[in-house]
């Protein structure tokens, strides 16, 4: 009765994990929620009050452009151009509806049943459930544990086949944090061209990149970028707007010409109340962003400091939002795990299993979501917590 490729798949994996908070009975102290990338501080006043002024306009209430308003696409194509020190034209801008609606519009434009897209592993679990649900292949590449959890050229390059349709990574990476350097992502991207096939990079971490990192990469500065490259962006992390859903697509013309005709059946638009809210404050709000990237990258600091000091927990990998732990416990699986530091250490984290196969040894933790004072007391939590 049901869409077999839909039923084969697992219950969302972050509802499934908030619902162990209720096993937790604060003896500990409060429970300390490192499990969804989610802010763990406000918007700025000035967004919420230019969101308050946009939903009471009554013309926002209406259809928008299917690419997404003008103005908006216009003033986001200035900012990407302004970070990557490139230009940006606004036809090369599709607005979506979140980040994961602009992975699956992508795919939807360049891949079909029968085709297959590489993805590294341990993989965001988004991705891999929506390329399962659309029919279209999976070709995995194993990052490795010994590089920070990135991958190998080679393993790439040997994992192509005549199906493969596209490379897609996310820099900085959700689940590992692992940020891909320059010169790798320029190595991929002439792969992808080599090959005739896309890259498409997802971005949402770009504004937590490490302080002394100023470039997330010069992709967009290359000759005919727009025949081999996609991007995409998340608004929710570097705006604290996720449940406004605000994402946005950098392509050639020719994809978004393509992506057009699948968010007209999709969404026809994207939230606009939003989109308004937000045109003049890419510009306005550098300093408060930057004022963001500092305080995750002291928690991020802090975070490594604490699994140095915790005896049998291994950090493979860390940046941006997320730690990736590989756990003390030999054959228990991280689903177990996870339970175990819910209910009796009041500590809530993904379970590696949830990002591929090979991965039960693992946990994510978002540690972008406490504060400094929370992160200090995981040292504490994390010891002898009993199976």
């Amino acid at each position: 009765m049901f869409n077999s490729a839909v039923a084969a798949l697992n219950a969302p994996p972050v509802s499934t994990v908030l619902d162990w908070k209720s096993s937790y009975d604060d003896t500990k102290g409060p429970l300390i929620d490192m499990s969804q990338a989610v802010p763990g501080y406000a918007a700025h006043d000035d967004i919420l009050t230019s969101l308050a002024v946009a939903a009471v306009d009554p013309t926002l209430a209406r259809y928008g452009p299917v690419e997404g308003d003008p103005e908006f696409r216009t003033a986001y194509a200035n900012h990407v151009g302004q970070i990557y020190d490139a230009k940006i034209m606004a036809d090369e801008v599709q607005v979506t509806s979140g980040c994961n609606q602009a992975f699956v519009a992508s795919v939807l434009a360049i891949a079909g049943h029968g085709d297959s897209i590489m993805m590294m592993r341990p993989c965001y679990f988004n991705h891999e459930s929506a390329l399962s649900m659309l029919g279209i292949g999976i070709d995995y590449v194993d990052c490795d544990a010994d590089a920070n959890l990135l991958p190998k050229l080679s393993d790439i390059d040997a994992s192509i086949k005549p199906t493969t349709r596209a490379v897609a990574l996310v820099s900085p990476n959700n689940p590992a944090g692992s940020i891909y350097p320059t010169e790798l992502l320029d190595d991929i991207l002439t792969l992808c061209q080599h090959h005739g096939i896309w890259l498409i990079i997802d971005e949402t971490y770009r504004d937590f990149l490490p302080l002394n990192m100023r470039l997330p990469h010069r992709l967009f500065a290359r000759d005919n970028w727009q025949s081999n490259l996609i991007q995409l962006y998340s608004f929710s992390k570097s705006y604290c707007l996720p449940g406004h859903r605000l994402g946005a697509i950098i392509a050639g013309r020719e994809v978004i010409n393509q992506l057009a005709k699948i968010i007209d059946n999709i969404q026809i638009c994207a939230p606009r109340i939003v989109q308004k809210a937000l045109t003049p404050m890419l510009a306005s709000m550098a300093e408060w962003r930057q004022k963001n990237r500092e305080k995750i990258a002291a928690r991020a600091t802090i975070f490594r400091a604490i699994m140095a000091d915790t005896p049998g927990w291994d950090l493979l990998s860390s940046g941006a939002y997320f730690g990736y732990v590989r756990h003390p416990y030999k054959n228990v699986d991280s689903i177990q795990i996870a339970k175990n530091l819910a209910s009796k250490a009041g500590v809530l984290v993904i379970p590696g299993a949830f990002f591929g196969a090979g991965q039960g040894d693992a946990l994510r933790f978002a540690f972008a979501n406490a504060g400094r004072e929370v992160i200090s007391q995981l040292g504490d939590r994390l010891k002898g917590v009993p199976l």
